[in-house]
């Protein structure tokens, strides 16, 4: 009698435990499938968002596809154009060449997006490497907006100098402002297309960096807004030594404006941003479910 009554108490405290259990267990499942459905319409939602609405899933809206870059390797830049340099002082290309090699950037300074992440791409990475800025190699960085003045490319100048934390990047990290017409042609020589759009007032252009030889022909492209630390370093040996590197595969990044009137991209800033929210719902996703596996098997008491 003993036994059969621990066996019906037992019994019954398991019970307990299913009762209190199965909501949670359904609760469970139907987090987990709410968000598999999640990931599964997210693509969809994430093309939809991030192209041109009048556009088809996967193609670029119609100013888009005037931008790329073009590899334009062992072509010569025009060293004679004249720009202005940081301080507003008239420079010409010819001057940041020389004996180094040289690293060249397009951007724009009030570019709300892409360009700040390549620039700082850029730095992340020339920390890591043992040559240094205006020592053994220049880096020139020109605006591709002619309306942007001196005064912006000053405090730029100072901020990524400053980041650098070497003595010495001020003298070796240049930020040019031009006009038009010479931007235009740098942009064409190095194969930088980009294109201006007047309602938005920004530029679409992709993310690139070029290096050049001492004599300003273009060794090597890098594209992206990250550099790894040791091709950038041997392309900066192999450009100082005039050697020309192969044409790479391209994975644009495209800088375009947002809509705050429509809440939508122009174009998508490459997969990346997919990609992330796609993880983002993944790694929630994991998180919830691993919570609540662990509420599941929780006894009454907290006694696991």
């Amino acid at each position: 009698m003993r036994g059969s009554a621990k066996q019906a108490v037992a019994t019954r405290k398991q019970d307990e435990v299913s009762v209190k259990v199965r909501p949670n267990s359904v609760q469970a499942w139907l987090i987990g499938a709410a968000l598999a459905s999640a990931l599964l319409a997210y693509p969809r939602t994430a093309a939809a968002q991030f192209t041109d609405p009048n556009q088809g899933i996967g193609v670029r809206p119609e100013l888009l596809k005037e931008v790329g870059v073009d590899q334009k390797l062992n072509d010569p830049i025009p060293l004679n154009l004249a720009f202005r340099d940081e301080h507003g002082n008239p420079v010409e290309l010819a001057q940041f060449f020389r004996s180094k090699p040289v690293i060249l950037t397009l951007v724009y300074y009030n570019c709300p997006m892409l360009c700040t992440q390549v620039l700082n791409g850029l730095d992340r990475s020339l920390q890591l490497i043992p040559m240094e800025i205006g020592k053994d190699f220049n880096v020139v960085t020109v605006s591709i907006d002619p309306t942007d003045r001196p005064v912006i490319a000053e405090a730029k100048q100072a901020m990524y100098a400053g980041m650098y934390r070497r003595p010495g990047a001020q003298y070796g990290w240049h930020f040019l402002t031009g006009d038009a017409p010479q931007i235009k042609q740098l942009a064409d020589a190095v194969g930088f297309r980009y294109a201006y759009d007047p309602d938005s007032k920004q530029y679409a252009h992709a993310s690139a960096i070029m290096l050049l030889t001492p004599e300003g022909k273009l060794s090597r492209y890098f594209y992206g807004v990250t550099y790894p630390e040791r091709d950038l370093r041997l392309g900066l040996v192999e450009a100082s030594e005039g050697k020309i590197g192969s044409p790479v595969d391209q994975i644009l990044l495209f800088c375009y404006h947002y809509d705050p009137h429509t809440g939508k991209y122009g174009l998508l800033i490459s997969r990346l941003l997919q990609l992330g929210g796609l993880a983002t719902v993944l790694i929630g996703g994991i998180f919830l479910i691993l919570l609540f596996r662990g509420e599941h098997y929780a006894l009454p008491g907290g006694k696991a």
